[in-house]
């Protein structure tokens, strides 16, 4: 798979350049894409592209933010034009430029980030300010969570999730999410899953650190509607796979049905890094009735210096009648991703059911 990075190419930098130079006196393309593509930019990463083409921006300006802010609005209204769609990745530039020179200037960067929110999300410019002034910054927040556009009303709470992956820690939100509240009380029967979504995401964060607080929380949605009731049961993810009893219960699977796991199997009890894990087993519930089963596995991960590290990884949740083994099978892949190193030694796979390890068995990786 191509790096992500490799997005910003020539290509796509020469059409940046020529939208700024269509709406902005003085533009001069070809220094653009010479500044940007100076020194090191093939060693660069994601993150480093990004910022390395909104500094170049900077650069280019006037020097003055609130001018300036005004010069990256007009770019962006011809960005937006020119993809013809909204919720983007690729203009990742344009917040980051506020997140570098705008805290400052903090009423007209928010009311920028209005706007460019709509072509790309921007979830990760707007921590510093919640840092710089917690309250004044989700006030505005709680104002957005009315807006006619979703992309603002997700920013809303995607914006101040406690635990946003790759984004800017809010030490105090992890500590008390109380100010986070109203924002998701007034989303969680938004008209858009794309925002109802994140009211999920940022529970299952807040879960993480404040498990009573999501509890209350879920306990008082369920049952509002359809919608709340999936929206409470992503939210409740890291809970449920932490087997946290009430979490289980609210969903209505006990922890005290009599079940037993037959024939747990793996294909091979060697694999290679980059290649799968197959495994099968039965589950039979040998209850007097029908009931609820939230079926997991577990891998306990070998990492460095001999630590290990468990995962679940859910399977399903389904209605099982007794006396009747339901048949399972499942990959798991041992590939190296960025989230992921794998590291040779003896692993131990778990099959974990309503939260309880049921049955394991140990497997060797190797390089």
């Amino acid at each position: 798979m191509e790096p992500l990075k490799n997005m910003f190419n020539t290509a796509f930098l020469e059409q940046v350049g020529a939208a700024a130079e269509m709406v902005l006196e003085d533009f001069d393309k070809t220094v653009f894409l010479k500044a940007v593509f100076a020194g090191n930019w093939e060693q660069l990463e994601l993150k480093q592209r990004i910022r390395r083409i909104s500094t170049v921006l900077h650069d280019m300006f006037s020097g003055d933010y609130t001018q300036d802010i005004h010069s990256l609005l007009a770019l962006t209204e011809e960005l937006h034009r020119r993809a013809g769609r909204d919720n983007t990745f690729e203009y990742m530039f344009l917040p980051d430029y506020i997140e570098q020179y705008g805290t400052l200037h903090p009423r007209e960067s928010l009311k920028a980030m209005e706007r460019i929110t709509i072509l790309v999300s921007c979830e990760y410019a707007i921590r510093p300010f919640l840092i710089q002034d917690l309250k004044g910054t989700l006030a505005v927040m709680k104002k957005w969570t009315g807006h006619e556009h979703a992309s603002v009303r997700r920013l809303a709470t995607e914006g101040c999730r406690p635990r946003l992956p790759w984004g800017m820690a809010l030490p105090a939100l992890k500590k008390d999410p109380a100010p986070i509240i109203p924002i998701l009380e007034s989303l969680k029967l938004d008209e858009s899953e794309f925002v109802r979504r994140s009211v999920a995401n940022n529970l299952n964060d807040i879960a993480k650190d404040n498990p009573d607080v999501v509890l209350e929380l879920a306990t008082r949605w369920q049952g509002i509607s359809e919608d709340t009731d999936r929206l409470i049961k992503h939210a409740s993810r890291t809970l449920l796979k932490r087997a946290d009893a009430r979490a289980l219960g609210l969903f209505g699977i006990s922890q005290n049905i009599s079940h037993t796991i037959l024939h747990l199997s793996l294909v091979s009890e060697r694999i290679k890094v980059g290649e799968y894990l197959e495994f099968s087993f039965l589950l039979e519930n040998r209850d007097e009735v029908t009931a609820d089963f939230r079926v997991e596995y577990a891998i306990h991960y070998c990492k460095a210096g001999g630590k290990t590290g468990r995962k679940v990884f859910k399977i399903t949740e389904n209605r099982y009648a007794p006396g009747k083994p339901v048949s399972f099978s499942r990959r798991q892949s041992f590939a190296d991703m960025t989230t992921r190193k794998h590291y040779a030694g003896l692993h131990t796979l778990e099959i974990v059911i309503n939260g309880k390890p049921q049955a394991s068995v140990t497997f060797e990786v190797y390089r």
